[in-house]
């Protein structure tokens, strides 16, 4: 277990007493379940450690990647055959992408949360310099981002309604749109008509980590606020989707739990909600723990489970490599949370994204740093666009701006 009775035995009687992480908070919009019920029924049967080596050697020859291959490639057997597995995501990944390479920025606008999260720098309870951009801030900062030739930006907040609402997350993307010629957005998750209120006012894409698809694991880990709710925060995809938004995101913190089962349920939902909505474009991003600033008044610095498997960078090469067999057309992103190495050498192997001219504060990317807050998390890989454009093209790859174009 993660590190987080003593938190419990340290806090107050409010995190004694944790609302049920499966039931749904007033004005939570509920959606048929059926995606939610298959994944977590494969996970919850899925043992890695009985898939043999014939089981691997199977899945990498097969043409396609069934569900069983897909379990198989994420095994502790298929280590011995990671050369192999690169290989053939190398493979897939230049039938369907050839050597191009997507850049995107993050902004990070507000960093208030009303979540307790133990793993995360921004959580309710953490006592760091908190910040959130007006209007003009939010355009001086999108100026900076727009002059470094960036044309795909991607808008986050921390998790808080209160501070961040939908009308401020709307003028934020109505700013974008002036500077940019695709926004995302990565903030909490929200109902499908909001979803379609966003998409009005210019984004077109969602992100949501689901942080581990383990449901007790979850439960110790979000101690409150709307985070907490598991099912809710599982369906905000598909809610996107509903709400009109072109592509939608996927993500678990690997390392938090299992990263086996996390990456199968990850790649799994994908998979799922690609069959379901046939013309959604679907992504992958493949974060793992960074440390945080850590001031908590609640007791206690956040350790993950000892019992865990660490994920290394040949366990993430193997998981992002699986990803790429078994779902040939997503895109696939590689955060700044990995050094500037890996991230150069998984752009020709699996990932077809790359984040760039990087700063998780919140004010950053300007001169002024009046409004500048603390960071969500350390990056590993802190170069900027030319930089990052300079490596990618030292190996064959060709950085793109912008990809698409809209009628």
């Amino acid at each position: 277990m993660n590190d987080v009775k003593h938190m419990e035995s340290s806090g107050s009687e409010k995190m004694r007493l944790r609302t049920d992480h499966m039931a749904y908070m007033d004005g939570m919009e509920i959606i048929p379940h059926d995606t939610f019920d298959r994944v977590i029924a494969e996970i919850n049967s899925y043992n890695p450690l009985v898939y043999s080596e014939s089981d691997v050697v199977r899945a990498i020859k097969s043409d396609r990647c069934s569900i069983d291959d897909f379990k198989a490639l994420l095994s502790p057997a298929a280590e011995k055959y990671l050369e192999q597995i690169a290989k053939k995501a190398s493979i897939e990944r230049r039938k369907h992408f050839g050597n191009v390479v997507n850049l995107f920025t993050p902004l990070y606008i507000s960093n208030y949360c009303e979540n307790y999260c133990v793993y995360c720098g921004f959580n309710c309870h953490n006592k760091i310099h908190r910040a959130k951009l007006c209007a003009d801030e939010i355009e001086k900062e999108m100026k900076a981002i727009a002059k470094t030739g960036l044309e795909e930006i991607l808008i986050l907040t921390g998790e808080s309604r209160s501070k961040s609402d939908i009308e401020y997350i709307g003028e934020a993307c109505k700013i974008g749109i002036r500077y940019f010629k695709n926004i995302g957005i990565e903030v909490y998750p929200m109902n499908s008509d909001e979803y379609a209120y966003l998409k009005s006012c210019g984004a077109d894409y969602v992100t949501v980590f689901q942080e581990t698809y383990n449901s007790d694991e979850y439960e110790r880990l979000h101690l409150a606020g709307h985070k907490r709710v598991f099912p809710y925060r599982f369906n905000a995809q598909e809610r996107a989707l509903m709400g009109g938004m072109r592509g939608v995101g996927f993500a678990a913190l690997l390392g938090l739990d299992n990263f086996r089962k996390d990456a199968l349920a990850t790649g799994l939902h994908a998979y799922l909600i690609q069959r379901k909505y046939p013309w959604a474009e679907i992504s992958l991003s493949c974060p793992r723990l960074r440390p945080i600033i850590s001031n908590n008044d609640e007791g206690a610095m956040f350790t993950p489970n000892q019992n865990n498997e660490i994920v290394g960078e040949r366990q993430l090469l193997q998981v992002i490599s699986a990803y790429r067999i078994f779902l040939p057309f997503a895109a696939m992103t590689i955060s700044t949370r990995e050094r500037a190495g890996f991230r150069d050498n998984v752009m020709g192997i699996t990932a077809t994204k790359i984040s760039a001219g990087v700063d998780t504060g919140i004010g950053s990317h300007s001169d002024d740093e009046t409004s500048s807050g603390d960071n969500q998390f350390e990056i590993a890989d802190g170069r900027s666009v030319d930089e990052i454009c300079k490596a990618l093209r030292d190996h064959g790859m060709q950085p793109v701006m912008n990809d698409y174009v809209y009628v």
